[in-house]
């Protein structure tokens, strides 16, 4: 395997225990990084082989100890993956507003408070890569995530923004933009409507989690991807170009 320059590096995934970020984690572990994740429910067998942190991302004061339990224990913070999300679909005239807010402060609001600790020590490291999972809903719309689809693009902004400020601090923010995965989210799709979904995809088949942990890996490695900031890598199978 080709080293990407992540052996030893520090690094957080927000959601880690499951879907997405479990691949995240796993393929970190992999490429030799100290990984910590967070969680805010597990089954019995998903805590295994790395630092397991109870955490809610809602939560700004939980957040910031995560930061300083990891860097106490595992040392400075190099990669931060904003991952952690949730959804709560709805059609816009039917959607509460306690939906709305539950979607908003996990995708969004979670990841300020994600990443609000940890950037002012990269920034005195002058060295860092930011890693935001974003989504396919954020970029082109979908039916039924008005919620989904505002936190979403909200991330996005937030990523680019962020890439501009940190720059001059050797501090690299990018964003991954994944299409249909096949995690839990998936699962609850009709079979029908999944059907017309991947009549839509060029690829013809739904992307895995894995294709989302490889291009996590590239933006946050120091080596592969050292010039690229401020960028969304979509992971989409040409759903939407």
């Amino acid at each position: 395997m080709a080293p990407l320059g992540l052996e030893d590096q520090v690094i957080v995934v927000t959601g880690g225990n499951r879907g997405i970020g479990a691949a995240i984690v796993n393929l970190l572990l992999e490429l030799g990084s100290k990984v910590a994740y967070t969680y805010r429910s597990h089954d019995e067998n998903s805590l295994m082989g790395t630092m397991a942190i109870p955490a809610d991302v809602t939560d700004e004061t939980a957040m910031q100890a995560v930061v300083e339990q990891v860097e106490d224990k595992l040392g400075p913070i190099y990669g931060i993956v904003a991952n952690a999300g949730i959804t709560k679909d709805n059609f816009f005239p039917k959607l509460t507003t306690a939906n709305w807010d539950e979607v908003i402060d996990t995708n969004l609001k979670g990841v300020y408070n994600t990443l609000k600790p940890v950037i002012p020590r990269m920034y005195e490291r002058r060295s860092g890569s930011v890693v935001c999972i974003t989504s396919i809903s954020g970029e082109r719309g979908n039916l039924g995530q008005t919620n989904y689809a505002a936190s979403k693009a909200g991330t996005i902004g937030l990523t680019k923004s962020l890439a501009l400020e940190a720059a001059r601090y050797g501090v690299r923010a990018n964003a991954v933009s994944p299409g249909f995965i096949e995690t839990d989210m998936l699962k609850p799709i009709p079979d029908k409507v999944k059907q017309r979904i991947l009549s839509e995809i060029p690829l013809s088949r739904f992307g895995k989690p894995e294709d989302v942990a490889w291009a996590v890996a590239f933006l946050l490695s120091p080596v592969a991807s050292s010039y690229v900031t401020g960028t969304v890598v979509r992971v989409n199978g040409a759903h939407h170009t």
